[in-house]
């Protein structure tokens, strides 16, 4: 079986790698799309990561079973009118992901079947906790979507007056960069089996996630990652990283909400902090995808 899978815009997407791989030891195929307009007519199998569902590629596709993913909730502005038009609007699924339960009670199809799927951690990110790696050149390495660090510039400016380095992965808009403290260094763009090395140049990962819905509710990937490469967490104080440090048995350095705090906690409390990295091996991709009810929906296994 080929199923086609249609990624709906330039977002961070490593489940579809993941996905691929899985199919592929399973003797099936998977094709990765920018657009449905690309996709063939006699396709068996779509896959949304959505995004907007087009109706009209959803007709002329309608001899395809379609599955709906929704890794997020809507995000502002007008994040709920948002999901209540996915919810009605969208042509229904054949079969829907939700990241979460959270996710799923804003976005939920009536009578469709569902998988709750969690984020998951590539084998390359659990190999390299074991690997032997030079010594760090930064005390911090933030990665992730660069647009969404412009609420936390306080928080880097109080890295920089603690004289800690910061290493960012990723590439950084022009109007954020011209902002940034003179000790913060910028990778660039990275492939995403490199992400592991450019992690390790670092000591601690720095999680920063806006303390608003959709993000307080849902997996951060980047603390999964850092997790998976053995590094310490530093995170800013919001309800999912709360969740998933009890879940997990993990014990992360969370900011104070006054931010006269913060230089403080990025000086010696920073090395001093009794930190605990969880195991997030059960959390690799193969393991999740394994466990998910859509392949036998769709007669995979």
């Amino acid at each position: 079986m080929l199923i086609h899978f249609i990624r709906n815009g330039p977002a961070y997407l490593p489940e579809i790698d993941a996905y691929q791989a899985f199919l592929s030891n399973l003797g099936h195929a998977a094709q990765c799309h920018a657009s449905s307009l690309t996709v063939p007519d006699d396709a068996c199998v779509l896959w949304w990561m959505c995004g907007r569902v087009s109706w009209r590629e959803t007709r002329r596709l309608r001899r395809a079973l379609h599955v709906h993913e929704y890794a997020s909730a809507s995000v502002p502005p007008h994040a709920h009118l948002k999901d209540a038009l996915k919810r009605f609007a969208h042509p229904q699924p054949d079969f829907a992901l939700y990241q979460n339960t959270w996710v799923r009670d804003q976005l939920s199809f009536y009578n469709v079947p569902y998988d709750l799927r969690d984020m998951g951690v590539a084998e390359s990110f659990l190999a390299a906790r074991q690997a032997t790696w030079p010594a760090p050149e930064f005390d911090l390495v933030y990665l992730g979507e660069m647009t969404r660090l412009a609420p936390f510039l306080p928080v880097l400016q109080a890295i920089h007056t603690a004289n800690r380095r910061l290493l960012l992965v990723g590439e950084v808009p022009d109007d954020l960069r011209s902002q940034l403290p003179d000790s913060v260094h910028i990778s660039g763009r990275v492939a995403h089996h490199e992400v592991p090395r450019h992690l390790k140049r670092a000591r601690f990962g720095l999680n920063l996630v806006g303390n608003t819905r959709p993000y307080n509710q849902q997996t951060s990937t980047k603390l999964l990652e850092y997790c998976a490469v053995g590094l310490p967490v530093v995170s800013n104080n919001y309800a999912w990283v709360k969740h998933f440090s009890a879940q997990h048995q993990g014990n992360f350095h969370l900011l104070g909400d006054d931010p006269a705090s913060w230089p403080l906690s990025f000086g010696e409390a920073l090395d001093a902090f009794p930190y605990v990295v969880p195991d997030v091996s059960a959390l690799s991709w193969p393991q999740l995808l394994g466990q998910l009810r859509v392949w036998s929906f769709l007669g995979i296994r």
